[in-house]
């Protein structure tokens, strides 16, 4: 007992639809969240760059200008000469190693104590190109020692003085390296509140409404028929205002579409009960029909073609319905033939029964197809097509059919028309619509939409070129033509 509970209750878990969740990482308002940091910290970096070669000439810059006033001190004394010690001082307030001062007038003023033995690089202040500045700090960056370098710039005082330092790379490396962090920890302080803002943002004016959106779908999908599964709109005039008034109409369309093939569906389970039965009943009354056709009675014998025609008109009724609510299942096997072909094939399959009785009828079939002409498509299902025209225009008091063809651009163009006394006012405007379009009484005005539904299944078009008290002719184009 308890393992036919436990199948029944896997049963019911493998086939339950599967229920929509959304990851807080995969979410959209998540995506959006790291997208902005992301995009706010490249943009840091490209201002970061510039900034940190901006930040190292200004120390270079910064340390002229200290070693400048140091070597100044020389000028107070008659003999340009002070002491070692007060020079170590000075040049220790400078942070160089030595500054030298080159006059216009080609005077040297210099302080110094224990130089370094080799200066390793030079740099000269006085460029202003971006490019070398950031080669520079890049330089500098990537260096895992300490190195000796020679600056060169103008003085702040005299522009025509040249002022030289010679100092360690080591404290401006460490100078960069601190001001980059600041930089970092400002980026990303920038780029948090930055996407929080437009998190925020989003998330009102986007996310909250496309997710109403999806929960919409996702509570439409699973009960379509529930009322009050549609969205509600909102009156918003933007692109998701646009997108929540044109669901709210396509659910309520597609609602109602559901509902009429539900009814249609019951309808061609009914018909094809009652189709199956009106069969088998009908299948005695045939053979009943045969020996009476044979009676020595005129009256009986005339009465005979009336039965026979009386009976088949109320099978064809049923069939003619149950065709229409299962033509979707259908599958097309298409093939290459000529369409002359078919329509005759057509005309064979329509004959009146009159006719198969033995007697002659009125009514004819005019095939003005060229023969040339070759079409790669179901045959089975165009023959079903033409005969029904060709039924509707002889029980509409039609005496003459006629099928022609032409080529226009890579379609074939397929007009069929008749001499009835033509549509009637009802018809045109019902022309494509179930138990409505119908031009006698009793039918069903099914006849048209399954020669609709045949051929846009194939790719091609359908409609009514004229209908009047000289006749009426519909025109067919189908595609792929081969001829």
């Amino acid at each position: 007992m308890n393992e036919a509970v436990d199948g029944t209750e896997k049963e019911k878990a493998e086939t339950a639809e599967p229920v929509v969740r959304f990851s807080r990482l995969k979410s959209l308002s998540s995506r959006l969240l790291l997208l902005t940091i992301v995009s706010i910290m490249l943009i840091e970096l490209f201002i970061f760059a510039p900034s940190v070669s901006r930040f190292r000439k200004d120390w270079f810059e910064k340390h002229l200008a200290a070693g400048e006033l140091a070597a100044l001190a020389l000028e107070v004394n008659p003999d340009m000469k002070i002491s070692q010690p007060l020079q170590d001082r000075l040049l220790a307030h400078a942070g160089a190693h030595g500054v030298v001062l080159r006059k216009p007038n080609h005077s040297v003023m210099a302080l110094s104590k224990e130089m370094p033995k080799d200066v390793n690089i030079m740099v000269d202040v006085r460029p202003e190109l971006s490019v070398m500045w950031l080669g520079g700090a890049l330089d500098t960056f990537l260096q895992t020692e300490n190195r000796v370098v020679r600056v060169v710039g103008p003085s702040t005082m005299d522009t025509e003085t040249t002022v030289e330092v010679i100092l360690d790379e080591a404290p401006m490396r460490e100078a960069m390296i601190d001001y980059g962090f600041r930089i970092l920890a400002l980026s990303i302080v920038i780029s948090l509140f930055t996407a929080a803002f437009v998190y925020l943002s989003l998330q009102w004016l986007m996310v909250r409404p496309m997710g109403r959106i999806t929960r919409s779908m996702i509570a439409f999908r699973r009960a379509p028929e529930d009322e009050t599964s549609g969205i509600v709109t909102s009156d918003r005039e933007d692109e998701i205002g646009v997108a929540e008034r044109e669901l709210a109409v396509m659910q309520e369309r597609l609602r109602t579409a559901l509902k009429e093939q539900a009814r249609l569906a019951a309808l061609g389970a009914a018909v094809a009960k009652v189709n199956h039965d009106l069969r088998n009943s009908l299948a005695s009354a045939s053979l009943i029909s045969d020996k009476l056709a044979l009676s020595d009675d005129p009256q009986v014998r005339d009465s005979a073609p009336r039965l026979i025609a009386s009976i088949d008109k109320a099978v064809g009724l049923c069939s003619q319905t149950l065709d229409f609510v299962a033509e979707k299942g259908k599958q097309m096997i298409k093939r290459r033939f000529f369409l002359f072909d078919l329509v005759e094939e057509a005309e064979a399959l329509n004959q009146p029964l009159s006719l198969k009785l033995g007697e002659k009828t009125g009514e004819t079939w005019i095939n003005s197809v060229p023969e040339a002409i070759e079409l790669m498509a179901d045959p089975d299902q165009l023959v079903r097509a033409i005969s029904n025209l060709a039924r509707n225009a002889f029980e509409a008091g039609a005496d003459t059919f006629t099928v022609e063809a032409f080529k226009r651009g890579g379609d074939v163009v397929v007009t069929l028309s008749d001499n009835g006394p033509g549509l009637p006012d009802k018809a045109r405007e019902n022309l494509f619509k179930p138990f409505a379009g119908s031009a006698k009484k009793g039918g069903t005005g099914l006849g048209l939409i399954i020669v609709n539904d045949i051929v846009t299944a194939h790719g091609g078009t359908m409609s009514l070129a004229s209908s009047g008290p000289e006749g009426t002719v519909f025109e067919i184009s189908l595609p792929g033509e081969l001829s």
